[in-house]
């Protein structure tokens, strides 16, 4: 059988049971919070495999360099920090982890599962 890139998105897309089984456990198909759980690392590894192959083709065609790519992508990754900050507040992201508040995340953190 010829190998076409079908068949690596579909074989990629095959860790999206060991990821749920990782973070869930062991579930049958069918399972309404596994099914959830494949369906959204399918859709992870997918968007990670797609900018990938996109990055790579810029970068090879000197559409951008690899430190114009780096750049945007420290800005783009501080503007998300700074955009959970506001809708979690009293937590914050740093290099040694995340940071909580606990008077402020109680606060945020009211109606969440135990």
């Amino acid at each position: 059988m010829k190998e076409t890139y079908i068949n690596w998105i579909e074989r990629l897309c095959k860790w999206r049971t060991v990821f749920a089984g990782w973070q869930l456990g062991t579930r049958a198909k069918g399972d309404p919070e596994s099914d959830a759980v494949r369906d959204h690392r399918e859709l992870s590894m997918m968007l990670r495999a797609g900018s990938s192959a996109i990055v790579g083709l810029l970068i090879k065609k000197g559409v951008f360099t690899v430190e114009e790519y780096n750049a945007q992508l420290q800005e783009e990754a501080q503007y998300l920090c700074e955009a959970y900050e506001r809708k979690f507040p009293g937590f914050k992201a740093t290099d040694e982890g995340m940071q909580m508040d606990t008077v402020i995340a109680r606060d945020t953190m009211q109606g969440w599962k135990p």
